[in-house]
């Protein structure tokens, strides 16, 4: 019995759903059918650019990785670097006792460019970190400079070079690659700005909030 009266019931339900369905679709048919030549241009010219938007957001993407691939071998000459000022200082502590003030601020000048580094790496488009960092650079180079100048004018005297002659070769080697890898992180953000400066790309880059990238 209480199958039976379930029957009709059921059957009314899918009765008044195929009404509610077969009223929806006749009134998007007539609105369809009431759109005018003017609608269906909006429509076009709003697909375009979404399109358009959606290739240039690709594209500025794809130019704001290949400058952070760009940093990868920056970084990795850096570490070398460092990983041959550290040996440096250590082997220099003795033959350069009396100049702990030169060694103290490389040291210091050692962790600063560290650090900026670090951040650089972790935001490697953004110009305040590429300027922090070339000031730490620039901070790095006077200190190492005269440590290296004393450490020479010591070992020139007492033939105590050979202590430290392995390291300072080391950290020769990773001074004289980073103008290449800089350059080649320059270069990658240079191509990134040019794209930025087009029109229409500029247009997107100001909608997506995307800057230019620092250099080194």
């Amino acid at each position: 019995m209480a199958a039976a009266s379930a029957a009709p019931a059921a059957s009314a339900i899918e009765r008044a759903a195929s009404g509610l369905l077969g009223v929806g679709f006749d009134r998007s048919v007539q609105f369809v059918a009431s759109m005018t030549r003017g609608d269906w241009l909006a429509i076009a010219l709003a697909a375009v650019l979404f399109f358009w938007a959606l290739g240039a957001y690709n594209r500025l993407v794809a130019l704001r990785r290949t400058v952070a691939d760009a940093w990868l071998p920056v970084a990795d000459a850096l570490h070398h670097r460092q990983e041959a000022a550290q040996a440096l200082l250590a082997a220099l502590h003795e033959p350069l006792a009396a100049e702990h003030g030169a060694l103290d601020t490389l040291t210091q000048a050692l962790a600063a460019s560290a650090a900026t580094s670090a951040a650089l790496g972790a935001r490697p488009l953004l110009p305040q970190h590429a300027a922090a960092w070339l000031a730490a650079e620039a901070a790095f180079g006077a200190a190492s400079a005269r440590v290296i100048a004393l450490a020479e004018a010591t070992g020139a005297g007492d033939g105590a070079c050979g202590a430290w002659a392995e390291p300072l070769a080391a950290f020769h080697d990773g001074e004289k690659r980073l103008p290449f890898v800089r350059q080649f992180f320059n270069d990658a953000a240079a191509a990134h700005d040019r794209a930025l400066a087009l029109f229409p790309t500029s247009l997107a880059a100001w909608l997506f909030g995307f800057g230019p990238a620092g250099h080194i």
